[in-house]
Formats: C-alpha cells, structure tokens, sequence
C-alpha cells in the first residue's frame, strides 16, 4: 500500500466525522434527517473514497477513476457547503432568512462546481521575458510542472498536455517539467506516457513528492521510454545552458550537498536549477544559479485554498526577480485529489530568455 493510500485510509474517519455534522446541519435546514440514514451515508461516501483506491493501485480502471474523481468533486463541494453554511449561520444571527435565500446560496456551490471543473480541464499559455548577462543565444523555455497523472486525470491529460506541446514546438526549444508527472492515485505502467515520445522538442523531467508515491522506478521507467531525459540530482548543457535537476528526497537517500551544487554551476553559462518545491531560492543564487523552475503550490488551487497558499509560501504562483537572478513557480497543469481551479489556471508557462 502506498503512502498516499495509507493516508487516505487514516484520513477517512476524521472526514467521514466531518461528513456527518456537516450533512446534518444542512438538512435541518430542510426540516433534518435521520441521524440513521446520515451515518450510512457517510459508509458510503468512506467507501467511495477508499476501496477505488485499493484496485487503482493493482490496475487502474474506468470504474475506479470515475468513483474517484466523483469524490474528488465531492471533497471539493464539501469545503463549499461549510463555507455557505458559516455564512448563512451567521446572518441568521443578525437578521431572518428565508429558506428562499437558503436555496439561492446553495444553489452558488453546483454553480461554481461547473465552472471550476472545466476550467481545471482548460490548459492556458502564458509568456515571460527574463534576461540574463551571460546568455550566448535566445532560447524559450516550456515550464510545466505538477501534471499529476493519476485516478482523476488519467491518459487524457498526457495526451493533452503532449498535443499542446506540439503546438509550442515551433517556437520553443525545450521543455522543463518540475516534478509530480504522477499523482500517487493509481498504477503507473510502462506506456503510460507514451504520448510524449510525439513531442518535438526535448522534455526534462525532475521527480517531485508525488512521483515517489506509486514508486519511483516505475515514473522513471514510462518516462524513459516517453524519451524524456530525467535529471535526478544531474545536471545537463543545452544551447548555452546549464540545467541541474535537484530530485526531491524523503530522506531516503543523502541530500545533495551546498558543494556538489556550487560544483555544478557554469561561470560561462545561465545556470538553471529545476526543482519541485520554491524553496531555496535566495541560497541557489548565492551558490551561482541564475534561474530556479518549480511548482509544488498549484497557487492553492481554488478559492479559499488560495489564501492560505499565500501563508505557506513565500513564492507561491509567479515570476520572481531580485538582484538579476530569477524564479518561476507555475500553478501546474493538472490538479491534485479534486478536478477543481478556481482563481488559479492549469498553465504552461513559456520563459523567452534574452540578452540583457
């Protein structure tokens, strides 16, 4: 059982607690329930979130995904019904309400649920201008990060995300992914990422958290044989650029060291550090690195998330610049447990690197 499986299984009482509570004060709204048939919908609703999980980590099927997206949906709407609750609490505390005006505020969640779950399946291009001393030619950069193939976004996501790719090939050099290729949430097999091997353009990839999840070997192994060049802790010249791939460790393995960093850098070149998390950066350009890519974040991923995004991460979504020497943390292309944005865009981000 994986790590991310096992959490979802310790994670399931305390949501199925939050579920019941949650679900009866919203149908006392509407006159109650029995707490009876409450507490067998939230058996069910456990059920939903954990035995797909099991058979997805074996075999990933259509009836697995599917009940595994639903709940991610789910978890999504939950969150949305606790905030219209609160909100509908507290005005009863000031004033009457209608249960008109019930309806009309909850009415809002299925309303921002559609609009959320398409534009989490909508891919944006965006474009920065970042400029460098030591640059010796033009070169853009496709920045990606955090795809997150997995039981909610299967195949459809790498064909999509190749498909855009292509689409970029003719103006871009070179794509950069920073890590989370795979989300944990089911079986990675060794032609799942084959729909890369079209793209007509290099791809270099650096594990993040998520791909050591349905085991590393097996996220390496597919992206190999995608023709994607995996930099784990290596490093790698192209058109004038040193790119090193800081892989993220559990501890499993010995960090790489502030030397062996310092080492791999190129006085002669722009040297670039792609790793998952946006930390470190302030130390990296100390140690020679003029540009760090990374995700990690998602930017929050939605509205409340968002906020409390900005709280945990210093460099959170966005282009960085100080004293010439740059970040980019991109929300990433797909989503992690619900198939949910709202106020952050599944993007790609191209980086035109010119002469200053």
């Amino acid at each position: 059982m994986s790590f991310r499986t096992k959490r979802v299984f310790i994670a399931t009482p305390f949501y199925m607690l939050f579920e019941f509570f949650l679900l009866k004060y919203f149908f006392l709204l509407f006159g109650g329930v029995k707490d009876v048939y409450l507490f067998i919908a939230t058996l069910l609703l456990g059920g939903l979130q954990c035995i797909p999980m099991i058979f997805e980590e074996k075999k990933s099927t259509a009836a697995g995904r599917f009940c595994t997206e639903i709940f991610g949906i789910w978890q999504w709407a939950m969150l949305m019904i606790l905030i219209d609750l609160i909100v509908i609490y507290a005005i009863k505390q000031f004033i009457g309400i209608s249960l008109f005006a019930v309806c009309i505020l909850l009415a809002v969640v299925p309303i921002l649920g559609v609009y959320s779950y398409f534009h989490a399946h909508k891919l944006v291009v965006k474009e920065h201008t970042l400029k460098f001393d030591n640059l010796k030619e033009e070169v853009n950069i496709v920045h990606l990060s955090d795809i997150h193939f997995g039981a909610v976004r299967h195949k459809k996501i790498i064909n999509h995300v190749a498909d855009k790719l292509n689409e970029l090939s003719d103006r871009c050099d070179i794509a950069i992914v920073s890590g989370d290729l795979a989300d944990g949430s089911c079986v990675v097999k060794e032609d799942d990422f084959q729909a890369f091997k079209k793209v007509n353009m290099p791809i270099v990839f650096t594990p993040g958290n998520h791909d050591f999840y349905p085991g590393i070997e097996n996220v390496c192994r597919a992206a190999k044989k995608a023709g994607m060049i995996i930099l784990d802790d290596e490093k790698m010249e192209f058109k004038g650029l040193n790119i090193f791939g800081l892989s993220f460790t559990f501890g499993d393995k010995e960090d790489v060291s502030n030397e062996q960093l310092k080492q791999a850098t190129d006085e002669d070149a722009v040297n670039i550090i792609n790793y998952h998390v946006p930390y470190g950066w302030d130390l990296f350009t100390r140690l020679g690195y003029n540009l760090q890519l990374s995700g990690h974040t998602h930017g929050g991923q939605f509205y409340p998330m968002r906020w409390f995004c900005k709280l945990m991460f210093k460099y959170n979504m966005g282009i960085f610049e100080k004293n010439g020497s740059y970040l980019s943390v991109t929300t990433g292309v797909g989503s992690m447990d619900t198939p949910m944005r709202l106020g952050t865009d599944s993007e790609l981000v191209i980086l035109k690197l010119r002469k200053k």
